[in-house]
């Protein structure tokens, strides 16, 4: 099936859980429930067992610690990058990540949108800034690649301005790496049945509504102009010393183990458990050749 009709085929499959949602805003029906899991071409079946998790999760903790204390004795700078789509639980796995780390020496950087003082400087400055230092892991939760994803889509900047961004960017993260710098790029997709279900219970929790945005209300309407703007970001930003990630995060069980299995994997700490580490799970952990090839999440 080609990209086009299978995305045409998931978009008549959701017109009636859109109308749901909009004329139901207490529940959504159980079809929506079952074909969430599997949306976006999801390979697995079922969740996660929550046992397996605890487990696998607990293990790769305990490795995040050994990997920041050799970052810390040899003087390491590592920089994590968290993009993807709306709803993809970048925050979920962050929390994870840093869960049982330093806050002294693993920093998370979350800016908000620039000041007119930042608008009038060079695009990556602010991000510059934020890098990390000897001995420290940054994590950034969105990063310049705002520029590639939610600024195009929402008419936040111009299209000369992106064309700008997907040319500098490779360049710039090229002098991060030649600096020294270990940079990683983890980008987290969902299905488009998947991302309105957690849009829905964002909406119905008290607890989870400080999570929606104005942009977050959009993303639904928006699905297609933001599968053109990753295709084209991930194309134009993959590269051999910089490559990205691509982890298909549907089970935020298993998206949380992935994320954290990735950065451990390209870090030459000393005492690895080598088998729980390289345990990563290819079906949902691609090459962004290899997902631009098989046609994104439809």
């Amino acid at each position: 099936m080609t990209k086009k009709a299978a995305g045409k085929k998931e978009e008549d499959g959701l017109k009636q859980v859109i109308a749901t949602f909009q004329l139901d805003a207490e529940q959504l029906p159980q079809v929506i429930d079952e074909a969430a899991f599997g949306s976006g071409d999801y390979p697995h079946k079922e969740k996660l067992k929550s046992k397996i998790y605890q487990r696998d999760l607990l293990a790769l903790q305990i490795e995040l610690l050994k990997a920041l204390n050799w970052v810390q004795a040899q003087g390491e700078r590592v920089a994590v990058i968290f993009e993807g789509r709306d709803t993809a639980g970048k925050g979920g796995a962050i929390h994870r990540f840093t869960q049982h780390l330093s806050p002294r020496d693993v920093r998370i950087v979350a800016l908000q949108k620039p000041t007119p003082t930042e608008q009038g400087q060079w695009y990556f400055q602010r991000y510059a800034s934020q890098l990390p230092t000897r001995g420290e892991i940054t994590i950034f939760d969105r990063s310049w690649y705002n520029r590639g994803g939610v600024e195009p889509v929402m008419g936040f900047c111009t299209p000369e301005q992106t064309d700008q961004f997907l040319h500098e960017a490779p360049q710039f993260e090229a002098m991060l790496v030649r600096d020294g710098i270990r940079l990683f790029k983890l980008f987290l997709t969902i299905g488009q049945a998947m991302q309105l279900k957690r849009l829905h219970a964002r909406h119905a929790d008290p607890l989870k509504q400080w999570k929606l945005s104005p942009i977050d209300h959009q993303a639904v309407n928006k699905w297609e102009a933001y599968s053109s703007a990753y295709d084209r970001m991930l194309a134009a930003t993959d590269t051999v010393d910089t490559p990205w990630t691509i982890v298909k995060a549907n089970d935020k069980h298993r998206t949380r183990l992935a994320t954290i299995r990735s950065v451990l994997a390209g870090l030459p700490y000393p005492d690895k458990d080598e088998k729980l580490v390289g345990g990563q799970d290819h079906k949902i952990v691609l090459t962004a050749e290899r997902f631009l090839a098989k046609g994104r999440e439809v």
